[in-house]
């Protein structure tokens, strides 16, 4: 028996029924046409400020929504599920919207005609929109349409450092998500107007690459050249802090050209250090804890730790209604689980470059037969690595499969087995195949036809006259409680900002 084996034999059966998780899935509404909408948060789905749903990401246009926390897999998508029928139901009371079912954007307009989240008056729902004015400043907005499905994960007993062993591992080894999940390989000729990129044309407005997984997670997506100066260690909680402590108080150049506010008297952005909040910091995977009003997230942890992880690297498979299905969230649990119990050796700068490495050349061309990653002070085909993790991870599906009295653990990783042997099945080639056999190799002609699939198929499930009236509920008090918000609000919104971005607010 290995020691992995040793190690999941001697959890408690709660502890593995303890496991919980949530999804956050962004999607663009969009119009028939495939085009960006550009009307503002429906008001029909409550207030993006404070509903628990329902939100935006950084668009007005890009839609957030968010599960509770769930101990079971199917419970979560079927929340999930729910909410993406009030959400279609709502839009199509309203006219003809749609939900954009790929992580890379459809057609979009000019960058500054891309519009900027809104969420009230008061302090707090200002400086959600003041931040994204800044990341506009920062990296454009075309990048910020890109949508993808965050997984939040946790297991009862795991302390902080075993959490930061978890995501070494992970970090690691999340390479693998993309070979077998990614499914961005191509996009629409107007996300990348004016800027440089390597990308081939498969059609006059589609750029490709041939074995691309995720060009979300590469070079044109959530990557900057200032956040690349972060060599960020996970080695413990106070390497973490002390990194996000540094680039949320060390000011970037750049950014200070850009000021904090324009001459008109108008926010530019937070503040001018190279991170203007935690949730800028951009990765894979995330140490997250919740958070008390007004707290900063760097706060929360330092305070009492780690409390979940979100897994961040995931993008929307056009191919399932609600972004991602059921084998996948189960093969998720299983390589978290497999992160979490494995050894996890503490990670050094060369090791953090090479991760990221690996991660450009997975997402450009993880299909490509015989692939090399780095590892150690060597390289192993992409396919071999995978090949051995998968294998790592039977015990941890086993355990899995025992506990709930179940197989299908078990099958999700057989089914990330043949996805691996077989490349060609995955997400990314499935979409190209289809993208070029259909649809006169057009990007927006395959996303817009299966966005409009997916609306039809969710618009036609049974839809009870409870379900929509909780939800109608739901959106009406989220629109109460702002304006509380509002209305108690007392500090300019120069003392607030200030005071929330103030040293002392990080901890130590």
């Amino acid at each position: 028996m290995s020691v992995l084996q040793e190690r999941l034999r001697a959890l408690a059966p709660e502890v593995l029924f303890g496991i919980r998780r949530g999804i956050e899935k962004e999607s663009l509404r969009t119009r028939p046409s495939g085009a960006l909408a550009l009307t503002p948060h429906p008001k029909a789905l409550g207030s993006a400020l404070t509903h628990p749903h329902i939100t935006t990401d950084y668009s007005e246009s890009q839609l957030e929504l968010i599960t509770g926390v769930h101990a079971g897999v199917g419970a979560c998508l079927e929340e999930l599920t729910q909410v993406h029928q009030f959400v279609y139901h709502t839009l199509r009371a309203l006219g003809d919207e749609m939900l954009w079912v790929s992580s890379m954007p459809c057609g979009l307009p000019t960058d500054e005609t891309i519009p900027i989240g809104r969420y009230g008056s008061s302090n707090v729902g200002r400086a959600k929109s003041v931040y994204r004015v800044g990341l506009g400043h920062r990296y454009g907005r075309r990048m910020q349409t890109i949508s993808g499905i965050h997984y939040n994960w946790s297991m009862p007993g795991v302390t902080t450092e075993q959490y930061f062993g978890l995501i070494r591992n992970f970090r690691r080894h999340s390479f693998l998500l993309l070979a077998l999940f990614g499914a961005s390989p191509a996009l629409c000729s107007s996300f990348v107007a004016g800027r440089e990129h390597d990308l081939q044309h498969l059609s006059q407005h589609t750029l490709y690459q041939p074995y691309a997984t995720s060009l979300r997670m590469g070079r044109l997506g959530y990557q900057s050249d200032a956040q690349a100066t972060l060599a960020v260690s996970y080695n413990s909680l106070e390497s973490y802090a002390a990194s996000l402590h540094d680039a949320l108080t060390r000011p970037y150049p750049a950014y200070e050209a850009v000021g904090i506010r324009n001459p008109g008297g108008d926010y530019n952005q937070l503040a001018t250090s190279l991170l203007q909040i935690e949730n800028e910091f951009y990765g894979t995977i995330r140490p997250k804890r919740v958070i008390q009003p007004g707290e900063r997230p760097l706060h929360a942890l330092r305070e009492r730790g780690v409390e979940y992880v979100e897994v961040r690297c995931m993008d929307l498979d056009p191919f399932e209604p609600v972004g991602i299905g059921e084998q996948t969230l189960r093969f998720l649990d299983v390589f978290l689980l497999h992160c979490l119990m494995s050894d996890s050796a503490p990670d050094t700068p060369q090791e953090i470059a090479a991760i990221g490495r690996n991660q450009l050349r997975t997402a450009a061309r993880g299909r490509e037969p015989g692939l090399r990653l780095e590892r150690g002070a060597g390289e192993i085909e992409l396919v071999e690595w995978g090949a051995q993790l998968l294998a790592e991870c039977a015990p941890a599906a086993a355990a899995l499969d025992a506990t709930h009295g179940t197989s299908r653990y078990g099958e999700a990783l057989a089914d990330a087995q043949r996805v691996l042997t077989d490349l060609d099945s995955a997400p990314s080639a499935r979409v190209l195949a289809t993208t070029t056999r259909d649809f006169d190799a057009s990007y927006v002609g395959f996303i817009r036809a299966q966005s409009a699939q997916t609306r039809a198929a969710l618009l036609a499930l049974p839809y009870p006259a409870a379900l929509a009236q909780r939800f109608a509920a739901m959106a009406k008090e989220s629109v109460e409680a702002r304006r509380r918000i509002e209305a108690a609000d007392t500090l300019p919104f120069e003392e607030y900002r200030r005071a929330y971005l103030s040293v002392e607010r990080l901890g130590a």
